[in-house]
């Protein structure tokens, strides 16, 4: 049985296929047992991309598993796509377990991205499901660079947020951006809470750039499907995260659900609710008071 066989092949733009996975009540790929590709990727529903332009594609990021990879480029090849280049969002499991489906291919990263996944190699090989091998990327750049895909540019730019090395991808002519995990609804995940502060500035930079519609990696499959978020996703982040640090010590914070933390962002139909970030919501309580999350 392929890991994939729950997979969703979207359309949001002629251009763009969003390849879209789990959020099915019930239903696990891995184990019965708490671990990242059922609890933090497969239960909230993951998606990577590709860019397609004649011949030439560019996938960002390669899934959830070798089994995902190998799928992504089955559908890749029956669009008569001969040439594919990968661009990996940030280090985090789930965005890289993929990546050994993409050898033959140029992956590309920030440098960022390749120390941390240099560094924590011994760390994702040791995952449940493990992460062996871990394929690093070919070619890295620093800050921004500007891709051609066929006829399409493409360009990325580097932002801490969720992850210090993240990396977005913006399509001027569509005005979308592909955000990776910068971008989560029902909320973001705090993984690295000493740098929560940068990560509300670098949301109001994120803000700034020039497009009408967000494509994250974690979010609900029939807004994705649609053509995606619009801005407000971004402030509807930030200010989570705002009040999240200016709640931090209330004693009740832990005992308030999900549903009522963000009611202001569920009315002004910003965020939608989806009950498996309740966890998440308490996990981020609970990074941002001291405990460590996991990756």
């Amino acid at each position: 049985m392929s890991l994939a066989e729950t997979m969703r092949i979207l359309q949001p733009y002629p251009d763009i296929f969003a390849y879209y996975d789990g959020r099915i009540p019930g239903k696990r790929l891995h184990s019965e047992k708490p671990n990242w590709l059922d609890d933090g990727a497969y239960g909230l529903g993951v998606a990577s991309y590709a860019i397609v332009s004649g011949t030439e594609a560019l996938v960002y990021d390669t899934h959830i598993s070798f089994d995902h990879a190998r799928a992504i480029r089955s559908h890749l090849s029956s669009l008569g796509v001969t040439s594919i280049r990968v661009v990996l969002s940030h280090w985090h499991t789930d965005h890289v377990a993929g990546n050994a489906g993409f050898l033959d291919c140029p992956i590309l990263s920030n440098k960022l991205t390749r120390d941390t996944l240099i560094e924590k190699r011994k760390v994702l090989v040791a995952k449940d499901p493990p992460i062996n091998p871990v394929v690093m990327p070919t070619e890295t750049f620093d800050g921004e660079m500007t891709l051609e895909v066929g006829d399409i540019t493409v360009k990325l730019m580097q932002f801490d947020i969720h992850s210090a090395d993240g990396t977005i991808l913006l399509l001027p002519h569509l005005g979308v951006l592909l955000a990776g995990d910068t971008l989560e609804d029902s909320v973001t995940y705090i993984s690295e809470p000493d740098n929560t502060a940068r990560h509300i500035a670098e949301l109001d930079r994120l803000a700034k750039l020039d497009f009408t519609s967000i494509l994250p990696n974690h979010g609900d499959e029939q807004v994705i499907a649609s053509g995606g978020y619009p801005p407000s996703l971004v402030t509807a982040t930030r200010d989570y995260l705002t009040r999240l640090v200016l709640r931090l010590d209330e004693p009740g914070l832990s005992d308030e659900s999900l549903e009522s933390f963000i009611a202001p962002e569920l009315a002004a139909g910003t965020l939608t609710y989806f009950a498996p970030y309740e966890a998440v919501h308490g996990q981020n309580i609970a990074a941002l008071r001291g405990a460590k999350p996991d990756e």
